[in-house]
């Protein structure tokens, strides 16, 4: 299975510069990505009350991923003045992308970072396949599900997409009670979590579960 990679950049933006951000993302970042050879899209996550926005860029392999670095940094230096904000930037490995269907417009995320021992790493990803994927399947309004981790670290982010707010918020208890049970039995820790408005999905990842 051929592995994937992603360029992940945090902005911290005044909330009233967001929409004039996603704009320029939308109108001029996403053609230029576009014209990257590996890069397979973007996505931005986008939380109004806190002004956290999340930038993540997919790429075939890790060697498309470094050969893009140049033209990305530009491109996050202009979103930056833009957005008006400070950017914090995380690589990682794609270990899981999981797809119902494709998001429409409404739909949103939930977004849990963790922490755990490196060499636990590939047995906490399995266990996230296995145990907690099939039952986020299941729940209502269930659009997609990724996992990505950063090997050297021991860190990983998954994010689990809903349809609407109102499905987010309806299974949050659900989602809770899963990520618990699933970051206990792999011994990892929760480091933060959080609710975005996924306000660009062309995020054109294969199918890695």
């Amino acid at each position: 299975m051929p592995i994937v990679f992603a360029r992940s950049t945090t902005i911290h933006a005044h909330p009233s510069y967001i929409d004039s951000g996603i704009k320029h993302v939308r109108d001029i970042v996403m053609p230029a990505l576009a014209d990257i050879e590996g890069c397979l899209g973007l996505s931005l996550l986008i939380d109004r009350g806190s002004g956290r926005c999340i930038a993540t860029s997919s790429w075939r392999d890790e060697d498309a991923l470094r050969a893009g670095e140049g033209v990305v940094r530009m491109l996050r230096d202009e979103a930056a003045r833009m957005f008006h904000a400070a950017t914090e930037v995380s690589q990682w490995e794609i270990a899981v992308m999981h797809r119902d269907h494709h998001a429409t417009r409404g739909a949103c995320c939930r977004v849990t970072w963790v922490e755990l021992e490196p060499d636990r790493l590939d047995r906490g990803v399995d266990m996230w396949k296995m145990a907690a994927l099939p039952r986020m399947e299941e729940l209502e309004g269930f659009c997609s599900a990724s996992l990505m981790v950063d090997r050297a670290t021991g860190r990983g982010v998954s994010s689990l997409t809903f349809d609407s707010a109102q499905t987010m918020e309806s299974n949050k208890d659900h989602v809770d009670a899963i990520r618990a049970e699933v970051t206990h039995a792999a011994g990892a820790k929760v480091l933060d979590t959080g609710e975005f408005e996924l306000a660009i999905a062309h995020l054109h990842v294969p199918e890695l579960a």
